[in-house]
């Protein structure tokens, strides 16, 4: 039970690896809030939680909705203890020069200037309690960029620059900004990282992988407890690697 009575936010906590995220936060103690632009699906997994997390509708590239989030997070849970940042999106495998322009602000809309959001409604917050744990969830796509995908990987890189930032700021009042590296997974976005989901392109994609396996929504779960437990208490600024290899 390392995050026993501790409350947290998780956005894009309805699919993936969000999804694996919040059941490992709740085995583990935490009251969850799963926030996800899809309402129903968040509702679907808040269900099998046991009561101890619930749905909110949210479009994390609004800053209204954020605040609003925000606002309901900490009316409901009494404070808000932790914040994952693991909603994103991507566009299609593309030629950079030939990527839409609405493509493109979705992808910044949603991967980066969410962060700016949650960080204008929820960091007041915690610097007045003096604690609290930010994990923003980026990708290998960030440090290891794939072709076709530079858009996607540029707002990953800044996403990795951010919590850098995010943390050596935020270190006086006691918050600690961590981020997650994750390899492609079993994810709803896994096709749109691929173009198209086939055993020659699975193939493909994992002989890149040392260990030879997608992440999975487990692994992601359980590098993120860590990093948000007080476990982690000497932690922050690391954009840590859930890869098999990837990035070697």
């Amino acid at each position: 039970m390392r995050l026993h009575g501790k409350t947290a936010i998780v956005t894009g906590g309805a699919s993936g690896f969000g999804a694996g995220i919040v059941a490992k936060f709740v085995s583990e103690g935490a009251h969850v809030m799963i926030a996800d632009i899809n309402g129903e699906a968040a509702e679907k997994v808040a269900a099998q939680m046991d009561g101890d997390a619930f749905a909110h509708q949210v479009d994390v590239g609004n800053g209204t909705s954020v605040e609003h989030m925000a606002e309901t997070a900490i009316r409901t849970m009494g404070h808000v203890d932790i914040l994952v940042n693991n909603a994103g999106i991507t566009h299609m495998p593309t030629p950079l020069e030939d990527v839409s322009e609405s493509d493109f602000d979705r992808v910044f809309n949603v991967n980066m200037k969410s962060v700016y959001f949650t960080a204008r409604a929820l960091v007041p917050h915690m610097k007045e309690r003096g604690k609290g744990a930010i994990l923003n969830v980026a990708s290998t796509a960030g440090v290891s960029p794939r072709p076709n995908l530079n858009w996607y990987n540029a707002s990953k890189g800044w996403m990795i620059t951010a919590s850098r930032t995010m943390a050596v700021e935020l270190a006086p009042s006691g918050v600690r900004v961590n981020a997650l590296n994750p390899v492609a997974g079993e994810t709803p976005l896994l096709k749109s990282f691929m173009g198209e989901d086939t055993p020659e392109m699975r193939a493909k994609f994992l002989s890149t992988i040392p260990l030879g396996r997608f992440s999975t929504p487990e692994d992601m779960g359980n590098a993120a407890c860590y990093l948000c437990s007080d476990e982690a208490g000497m932690i922050t600024g690391v954009a840590m690697e859930v890869d098999g290899g990837r990035c070697i």
